[in-house]
């Protein structure tokens, strides 16, 4: 039965998809002699916070997630960032494999948060796979599972995410807003002849500024 391993070497933007996408390249070798007819291949990632340091700027960024940086010890935890899948197609010894994984700038997101709130260095991961092995057993095709504890490490560069979103999201992020809070935002900006949402957002912001100064 093949007892198959994953390595994940590198990750790239995705150019030109239908939504902003890295591409995560695994390597994944069979250390028996079966050929590997398909994988179905299925990852759980993880996103191992505690396993990477934080300037003050990224620690005040990250409240909204831990906390006081005083209580992280306690706070500091990982999260899930995402589910991704596959498909490989047949190979014998080992192969190299792009799992594609689609991300989200949306800041109600936890890894959005995260992700925004670094600086540079990288985003350590944890994929944990699983998933179904079509494999050529003599004159037959066989299936058999991934092993539940097949997994890989891997330190995402935050300079790949923030390239990503420069590619899709040049300039700009993207906010979700409740019906009655855009309700409201909408009545605010159309009583005041203000012709953008952005500006509507910066005169509310900068009259709050003013009222706590006062």
């Amino acid at each position: 039965m093949p007892d198959i391993h994953f390595r994940v070497d590198g990750a790239k933007v995705v150019p030109q998809a239908m939504a902003p996408q890295i591409a995560f390249e695994v390597n994944i070798a069979n250390s028996q002699s079966e050929a590997i007819h398909t994988i179905v291949l299925r990852s759980q990632i993880q996103i191992e916070a505690p396993r990477r340091q934080y300037n003050r700027e990224e620690q005040q960024r990250l409240g909204d997630l831990f906390g006081e940086p005083e209580r992280w010890s306690r706070t500091l935890r990982g999260m899930l960032w995402t589910h991704a899948q596959a498909i490989v197609p047949a190979f014998t010894g080992s192969t190299v494999a792009e799992l594609h994984v689609p991300c989200t700038f949306d800041f109600n997101v936890a890894a959005t948060k995260y992700f925004y709130s670094l600086d540079q260095g990288e985003i350590p991961l944890c994929l944990m796979f699983s998933g179904s092995v079509f494999y050529e057993n003599g004159e037959s095709l066989s299936i058999a599972p991934i092993s539940w504890d097949k997994e890989a490490r891997f330190r995402l560069p935050v300079s790949t995410w923030r390239a990503m979103m420069d590619e899709y999201y040049p300039n700009s992020a993207w906010l979700c807003l409740g019906r009655d809070a855009f309700e409201r935002l909408s009545e605010y900006k159309t009583a005041n002849g203000i012709p953008t949402w952005e500006q509507a957002i910066e005169d509310l912001v900068d009259a709050a500024r003013g009222a706590i100064a006062r």
